[in-house]
Parts: C-alpha cells; sequence; structure tokens
C-alpha cells in the first residue's frame, strides 16, 4: 500500500475563503466527539484477505479467475480474537482491494464471491467478519479501493462514480455501524473522483463513521495517513492540520503490517514476521506519540492466521499489559474535592481530568511516592475535547537537592509517552511551561517497565 494521492472534484478555494472569512485560529479547532472516542481505541488491525492471498501477489491485475478463492478453513473468529489478544480495538476490513474483486456480493459486478466455489457462491465475508466483530466487542470498518482494476467503467470516471458508489452503499446499508472508512489514493494518480457524491452517501447512511485518508482529502477527510508504512509519527504531533489555511482536526493513523513490506500472505514467508521488540518500537512511536496504530494481518489460504502470527500478536499484547499495568501514581480520588484537585490526573481514570488554574497557561503535576522509586518512563493524556493546548512541556524527578529534567518536549495529544534513563526518585513532576489555554490533563502516570 504505497503513496496515498487521491484527485477529488472540490470547491477548495471556495473552503479556503470561507475559513479565511472564519478566521481560524489553531488552538480554536476542536474534536468531533467521535474523533475523541475514536482516538481513545489506540490500536486497530486491518485484514487483507482475497486473490492476491491464493495467487502470492501484492497487488493484483484483475484478471484472476474468482474460481481461485476457496479458503477451506476460514474462521473470522480467529482473526478478531488475536487481533483482540493484541489490544486491538477495532478491525478494518479490506472489503475490495485493487483488483476489484469483492469478499461481498455485489449488485454490480459478478467478480465476487459469488463467482466462486467458497459456500457454493452464497458467501458474505464481510459479514462474517462484521457479526464476528461485534460478537467479541470490536469495532468494525471497511475499505474499499477506489482503484479497481477489473472493472471496466474504471476508464471512464461519471460511469465508475455510479459504480463504486452502489458498492459504498450496500457496504453502509447492510453490516452494521461502521467506525471508519479507509480510502486508499494508491495506484489512482490522474484519476478524478466524484468524492463529494460518494461522502454525501456515506453521511446519510452512517453519519458517525470516519473517513481516513491522505491529508490531500482535506475537506471532509477526519483522520490523515501518517505519511508512512512503518508505524512511525513525528515526536511532535499535531491534530490540528493547516492545509493552505483551511484548517481541520485530523489525527495520524500509523498503518503498518506484521510482516516486513507484506500486506497479503504468501508461503514460507515466516522470517518477515516482525519480532516483539520491533512491534514494541512501532506501539511507542505511533500510540507512544499520540497516533493510533493500525497492525495489517494477512489470513493465509487456509483462511487463519497463521500459528506464529497468533503467537506474535498475543506476546505483543501480553507485553503492553505487562510494561503498563502497574502505574507507580495511582492515587485514591475519594479527597478530591474539585475539578483543579491534581489527584483526578492520578486516579487511572481516563474519563476524569484535571483542570489548570483559570486563565492559566502553564501549570506543574506533582506526585511524591512514600518512598524512592526507580522509574523509566511516564504516560501523559490531554484532554482534548476543547482542543490540543500544551506547547511545552518537561518531566522532571528531585535528586533531593535539585530537580533535573529526564525528558522535554513540545506536542502532548491523546496520549504521550516518554521514555528515560531509568532513575530512583521520591518526586516527580510534569511541568506545562506553555499551553494556549487552561491545561487539561487526563492522566500522568509513572512506570518502571523494564521491556521484554
Amino acid at each position: 500500500m504505497p503513496t496515498r494521492r487521491i484527485y477529488v472534484r472540490v470547491p477548495l478555494m471556495l473552503l479556503i475563503a470561507a475559513a479565511q472569512a472564519l478566521g481560524q485560529n489553531f488552538s480554536e479547532i476542536k474534536p468531533r466527539p467521535q474523533q475523541v472516542e475514536w482516538q481513545d481505541l489506540e490500536i486497530g488491525v486491518i485484514i487483507h484477505f482475497g486473490l492476491n492471498t491464493f495467487t502470492d501477489k501484492e497487488w493484483g491485475d484483475g484478471t484472476v479467475d474468482p474460481s481461485v478463492f476457496n479458503p477451506k478453513q476460514l474462521d473470522p473468529e480467529q482473526w478478531v480474537l488475536a487481533a483482540k489478544a493484541a489490544g486491538a480495538r477495532y478491525l478494518i476490513l479490506v472489503a475490495k482491494h485493487h483488483d476489484g474483486f469483492c469478499l461481498f456480493p455485489s449488485d454490480r459486478t459478478k467478480y465476487s464471491v459469488e463467482s466462486g466455489p467458497w459456500k457454493n457462491g452464497k458467501g458474505d465475508l464481510v459479514r462474517d467478519v462484521a457479526e464476528a466483530c461485534r460478537k467479541h466487542g470490536l469495532k468494525f470498518g471497511v475499505y474499499l479501493s477506489p482503484w479497481d482494476r477489473h472493472e471496466p467503467s474504471y476508464r471512464l470516471s461519471a460511469a465508475y462514480d455510479r459504480f463504486y458508489n452502489t458498492h459504498l452503499e450496500q457496504l453502509v446499508t447492510r453490516y452494521g455501524d461502521i467506525v471508519e472508512w479507509w480510502l486508499d489514493g494508491a495506484g489512482s494518480e490522474g484519476h478524478v473522483y466524484d468524492f463529494e457524491r460518494y461522502v454525501r452517501t456515506l453521511r446519510t447512511y452512517q453519519p458517525n463513521t470516519l473517513i481516513f485518508a491522505d491529508v490531500g482529502f482535506m475537506p471532509w477527510g477526519d483522520i490523515r495517513w501518517v505519511g508512512n508504512e512503518d508505524g512511525v509519527a513525528p515526536e511532535e504531533n499535531w491534530n490540528v492540520v493547516d492545509r493552505l489555511g483551511y484548517l481541520r482536526w485530523r489525527p495520524a493513523e500509523c498503518d503498518t503490517p506484521l510482516h516486513e513490506r507484506h500486506w497479503f500472505w504468501h508461503p514460507h514467508d515466516e522470517a518477515s514476521l516482525k519480532s516483539l521488540q520491533k512491534l514494541l518500537d512501532i506501539y511507542h512511536t505511533s500510540v507512544g506519540r499520540g497516533a493510533q496504530l493500525v497492525l495489517g494481518l494477512a489470513p493465509d489460504d487456509r483462511g487463519l492466521l497463521p500459528n506464529v502470527d497468533v503467537a506474535r500478536l498475543r506476546e505483543f499484547g501480553q507485553a503492553i499489559q505487562k510494561i503498563y499495568g502497574n502505574n507507580l501514581a495511582r492515587t485514591d480520588t475519594s479527597q478530591a474535592d474539585s475539578a483543579e484537585s491534581p489527584l483526578w490526573a492520578f486516579d487511572g481514570d481516563p474519563d476524569t481530568f484535571w483542570s489548570g488554574p483559570a486563565n492559566s497557561h502553564s501549570a506543574v503535576l506533582e506526585v511524591t511516592f512514600p518512598k524512592p522509586m526507580g522509574f523509566d518512563r511516564t504516560v501523559v493524556m490531554e484532554w482534548l475535547n476543547d482542543g490540543q493546548r500544551v506547547q511545552k512541556y518537561d518531566i522532571q524527578a528531585w535528586d533531593g537537592r535539585n530537580w533535573q529534567t529526564l525528558h522535554a518536549g513540545t506536542s502532548l495529544g491523546h496520549k504521550k509517552i516518554d521514555r528515560f534513563r531509568r532513575t530512583t526518585a521520591e518526586r516527580v513532576r510534569l511541568r506545562i511551561l506553555m499551553a494556549t489555554d487552561v491545561p487539561r490533563i487526563r492522566e500522568f502516570q509513572v512506570y518502571d517497565g523494564s521491556e521484554p
């Protein structure tokens, strides 16, 4: 899934003019409630499974006979349970990749599961996966590739717009709530899509669905591609994106495959499976920098995730639980008597938050341990409902005579994990040195998290 560039029909200059007339300001942009809820999901997976699985390819050309699609042991529940073991809270299914093959019965094409031997052409994998997700508490999302290498109407923009929009309408009306609609612009260079029509259909039937796309899809996108497939967000990560003066709240999503550079399954490919340490590094450069992590999973030609993949996902989830299972700063909040009480930042509950003093643009949160404690990282979560406010901060420990700076940074955002040399101290503090408005912190947590 390489560089995503999407071409759209959009009166962008009118949008920019409107934004300038309203005098948009970075610090005043706030997320929609759906975006706040989505950011709390933190980890998701994206499933690539289709004709490429049976032909040892990453990109199909749309000419493969659908009869090759015949998984004999297909089990979406296995996929969902493996994802859940890794800590995922949502799953995105590639319902149609670039080859045009649909994992659902379609009103517009027979290039789908209807034309293969699987379940005698009566199967609907989108429905099966959606039901497995809901059964086990994962939210469900859909990837429907705009690029289509099989459909003849693709060369005629207006005709293909009707084709794609029909697929979209089927998917958003038949399978329940959809948390995320994934738009991949790969292969679309030079093609113009009527995204305004697509989004109108999506919003009609699924008004709460968030749209993922490259930053270029600014007028309607709710989530932005981070810009790489390595699972790495920038250290300084802001949720508000400025594109030619038009500001939007668009948090970053980091997508990366579980196997190096492979989104689909390939035979005898165990060596490309990412190590546990690699996955932990990716977690810290994505979720730990306020972004979302989406791991690419690839069922094999049986219709099952390989055993080694399932084991690695379980190891990853267990490692995160081990590292972040004992918050040294956790504090009883029974004595918290106001929203200004720092105790709300130490209660381990992200649904509460501490608010700095009225009209303040800086503040300090300090925790004192009953005795000197060893620790090597902190987790800070900003309350984002009213926007991202913290612009500069540091983490300090008291050495008995002076405050020593362990880490200094700029943005916090949804979640910031800062790792530093292991330190033993009785007091540790978060200093918010600069904020656009009164700082609000959901959590200030301290861990001694020696990694596997």
